[in-house]
């Protein structure tokens, strides 16, 4: 199957929620098929020596792939997920030439597999992680706190006076990786991140496909991160994905418990997912990406939930 053809696709599966379990990628992907997945999307956490059990089963026609997400595979002697080993925004040059360098061979595999997407984190800002502070004050219950409001504000003024040169160099990888995606047939799916360190900011979201223009780069919605987002009082969640319908070409499907406990099965947290479901079209990937944790039973509970919300295939 050419990479780009897409077609229309009923509910995909990531491998992060089984790949650590797996020696063998063919029995890894069987795994996900067993579930009723005729889709997977190949995950951060996919090592190297998964890559000949998963080229046989896409060959022998048992499982499509949807969708990478980068890194994948993991750079040699990486054997856990690392999709932040090496950020487009740092400001170490080496570390910006490695991160390129893996995402260029994540498209190559992506092209080899059939996949029509691959799943990019865009770095982040070099400031104090602020973001699990705010999660535990939201634990405790303190919200309402002044010294909640005092420490969002200093948060969002030193994020907005620090992000320029990170984001500046996020778009200059951009603009290397995007040449290389549209020979490949491939898109690029730009993240929404938790934390508010990460990049882009979601105020930045605009500007980005606005300086960016290409039918190869597209949003790729997050539910859980979106949720958290929502819980820590920066960034409403449906409205945020209303902001930006034209751009979407995908989700990752997760469950948040309540302040930031996310990749649970839906049905099992807080997230208003019919309030999401005008914004879905039939050619978007839908991805459950759940932990590691969750059972195959709610696993099976949670797919089911879903599909009972947003219909069986579109």
């Amino acid at each position: 199957m050419k990479s780009g053809h897409f077609f229309v696709l009923m509910y995909s599966f990531s491998t992060c929620w089984n790949s650590h379990r797996h020696t063998d990628g063919r029995a890894m992907l069987r795994e996900i098929r067993d579930l009723g997945f005729e889709y997977a999307e190949l995950s951060h956490g996919t090592r190297i020596s998964l890559l000949p059990g998963i080229l046989e089963a896409v060959d022998a026609g048992e499982i499509r792939i949807s969708s990478l997400h980068n890194f994948c595979p993991l750079p040699m002697g990486v054997n856990h997920s690392a999709p932040n080993l090496y950020q487009f925004s740092s400001e170490r040059a080496r570390e910006r030439e490695l991160a390129l360098r893996y995402t260029l061979k994540t498209l190559e595999l992506a092209s080899r597999v059939g996949a029509s997407v691959v799943v990019l984190h865009l770095g982040s800002i070099e400031m104090k992680n602020h973001t699990d502070k705010l999660l535990e004050m939201l634990a405790r219950g303190q919200k309402d706190h002044l010294k909640y409001d005092r420490l969002c504000a200093e948060i969002e003024e030193k994020r907005q006076a620090r992000k320029g040169p990170f984001f500046e160099r996020t778009c200059e990888a951009l603009k290397q990786i995007l040449p290389e995606a549209e020979s490949r047939g491939v898109r690029l799916g730009i993240e929404n991140r938790q934390s508010l360190e990460e990049l882009p900011l979601d105020s930045d979201f605009e500007t980005l496909f606005k300086d960016l223009a290409s039918p190869n780069l597209v949003y790729w919605h997050d539910t859980g991160h979106g949720q958290i987002k929502e819980n820590l009082g920066f960034t409403p969640h449906a409205r945020h994905v209303e902001s930006l319908q034209h751009h979407l070409g995908g989700f990752h499907i997760h469950d948040v418990q309540f302040p930031g406990r996310d990749h649970c099965a839906p049905g099992e947290g807080s997230i208003d997912f019919p309030a999401l479901k005008p914004f879905l079209k039939p050619d978007h990937i839908k991805v459950f990406e759940l932990g590691p944790s969750v059972s195959p039973e709610a696993v099976r509970r949670g797919v089911e939930h879903i599909k009972t919300l947003w219909g069986n295939s579109d």
